[in-house]
C-alpha cells in the first residue's frame, strides 16, 4: 500500500503540499495549518479567530481520513507573536476546546519569526492515528 492524500471535499486545491498524508500504517500527518478557510481566505478577528479554524481545518483533515479530533496524538504550533499568545491564554484555552473539546493531545509550541503567508499568526501541525481496518473506504 502506498500513502494516500487526504484532502476534505471542497477545499481549494492544495498547490505543491498535502494538507494529509494517510501511510499505510494509520497514521496521518497533517500540513501545517493556518488560519484561513475552504477557500484559502483568512478568517477575520486576529489571533484567536486564526487558531481556532487552523484547528478546525486539522479537525476536518482528521475527518476527511476517517477519524475524529480523539485520534489526534500530537499538535506543534508555531506562533510569531509569544506575547500574544501568553495574553490571550483563556481565549485560547475556550476556542481550544470548541474543536477538541477535553482531548489534549502532546503538544510542542515554538515561537518563529515569520510564516510563508504574510497573514498568517500561527500554523498548527498534526499526527493522528486513524484505524484503517475500521474506516476502510471512507478516506478520500
Amino acid at each position: 500500500m502506498t500513502p494516500q492524500t487526504i484532502q476534505p471535499e471542497g477545499w481549494a486545491p492544495a498547490l505543491g503540499y498535502a494538507n494529509g498524508m494517510l501511510m499505510p500504517d494509520g497514521t496521518l500527518h497533517v500540513g501545517g495549518q493556518i488560519g484561513w478557510n475552504k477557500d484559502k481566505v483568512f478568517v477575520e478577528g486576529g489571533f484567536i479567530a486564526q487558531m481556532e479554524q487552523a484547528l478546525r481545518n486539522i479537525a476536518e483533515i482528521v475527518r476527511a481520513a476517517g477519524g475524529d479530533v480523539t485520534d489526534v496524538g500530537r499538535l506543534t504550533w508555531f506562533v510569531k507573536d509569544k506575547s500574544e499568545y501568553l495574553a490571550h491564554q483563556r481565549e485560547v484555552g475556550k476556542a481550544y476546546q470548541r474543536v477538541f473539546g477535553k482531548h489534549f493531545p502532546a503538544m510542542s509550541m515554538l515561537i518563529v519569526n515569520d510564516l510563508v503567508e504574510d497573514a498568517a499568526l500561527l500554523e498548527i501541525e498534526a499526527t493522528a492515528y486513524i484505524d484503517r481496518a475500521a474506516t476502510a473506504g471512507t478516506a478520500s
